[in-house]
């Protein structure tokens, strides 16, 4: 296949994430990391347009005609929000995304109010065991029982008001990154930021080896998935089909693992494509990618947003293994290089059916599932032992 010339420039790609990484992007305060996405579309040459709130549409060009395709990842993060100010002088905060205040807990973050940004950090009510003892221990782990300490002369609500304070100030959580001699990466928000950094991998491994895409092909940059918005605001009605690159969970019971690519059958919102899904499977089995499969329960990704805005579209989910997702996460760069291979080959493949470049059609040549019976001889068994006749 043409991809077997294609390279993924591992250094460019880790540069790239720890760049992105750096940037504060919480939900809804994500200008700065579309800006600076924008500027790397600009310098690779690729093409791109934003929606009024800042989601990216980058488009590569096919070799050829076909339904479009679309690959995507979400810049936002998780974070917070000033709730109130406290009479103590303190902020009180809600979380923005789902993720446990277990994980705030002594963060160092930086808050942006309507005067400029301040440092501070993320403290349970009780902090100090020489104070409370014991109680620094059993006090319960929730939002409503942390506060941020701001690095400014402030102990009283009035304190924070003369500062420029406001219920509604942004917080964004020092990302902490880094990566290991050993391959290993560990960051806040390598959900999704590593999926973003294998997308721009991918692009610049098509552009070095001066190679195209099957079909048009869209590079979508959602700004709302924490949140449950997604990818419902930028797609359009050419796309058949689409491949969204996000986190897998690491954990017991479950199939995701921080090497090779996991491939996600479901999550919360059900099913993913049958047919899109096993494509990519192939290619993995067909290009010596290790892969493992994986459900998630309590899991949605870009994919169920863009379904549930009624789009028609074939979708997948294939993943970097993470462990202690949505907290300080961890992954290998292996999984990154495996899923940047991956994108690479999908990107280079055959559209899976000529007939979605319409939204409708007859039945003619649309899909089958398979309904026969497997063959008990292919584990050895006695083909007819055990079945009536």
């Amino acid at each position: 296949m043409p991809s077997a010339t294609v390279r993924i420039d591992v250094d460019y790609m880790l540069d790239f994430l720890k760049r992105l990484i750096e940037i504060p992007s919480p939900t809804g305060y994500t200008d700065q990391a579309v800006h600076f996405c924008g500027r790397e579309l600009e310098r690779l040459g690729v093409p791109f347009e934003l929606t009024r709130r800042g989601a990216i549409r980058a488009t590569l060009r096919g070799a050829g005609p076909g339904p479009a395709r679309a690959m995507v990842s979400h810049l936002d993060t998780l974070g917070a929000m000033v709730k109130q100010l406290k009479d103590n002088g303190r902020l009180a905060l809600i979380p923005i995304g789902t993720w446990s205040a277990r994980f705030a807990e002594g963060a160092r973050c930086t808050i942006f109010t309507d005067r400029g940004s301040y440092r501070g950090t993320i403290l349970p009510l009780k902090a100090s065991g020489h104070t409370f003892n014991e109680e620094v221990d059993t006090q319960p782990v929730d939002w409503t029982n942390v506060e941020m300490r701001v690095d400014a002369f402030s102990y009283r609500c009035e304190d924070l008001r003369r500062l420029g304070f406001n219920v509604g100030d942004f917080v964004a959580v020092d990302p902490n990154p880094e990566i290991s001699p050993r391959g290993y990466i560990n960051s806040r928000y390598l959900d999704d930021k590593a999926g973003v950094a294998v997308m721009f991998a991918a692009m610049k491994a098509l552009a070095d080896a001066g190679q195209k895409p099957t079909v048009d092909t869209y590079m979508l940059f959602t700004i709302a998935e924490e949140v449950g918005v997604g990818a419902s605001s930028v797609l359009h009605g050419d796309i058949a089909e689409m491949v969204t690159i996000d986190n897998g969970t690491v954990a017991p019971g479950q199939g995701s693992r921080e090497s090779g690519v996991t491939i996600s059958m479901a999550d919360s919102a059900g099913p993913f494509d049958f047919h899109l899904t096993r494509r990519l499977i192939e290619l993995c089995e067909t290009n010596d990618i290790r892969y493992e499969r994986d459900v998630f329960r309590f899991y949605r990704s870009d994919s169920a947003s863009a379904l549930e805005a009624g789009n028609d579209l074939r979708t997948a989910l294939i993943c970097f293994g993470i462990d202690s997702s949505h907290g300080y996460e961890r992954t290998h760069v292996n999984a990154l290089r495996s899923l940047a291979e991956l994108s690479c080959h999908y990107l280079q493949s055959d559209v899976l059916f000529g007939r979605d470049v319409r939204p409708l059609g007859p039945l003619a040549g649309f899909p089958r599932q398979e309904v026969e019976t497997a063959d008990p001889a292919a584990d050895g068994g006695d083909a007819g032992a055990g079945f009536p006749t």
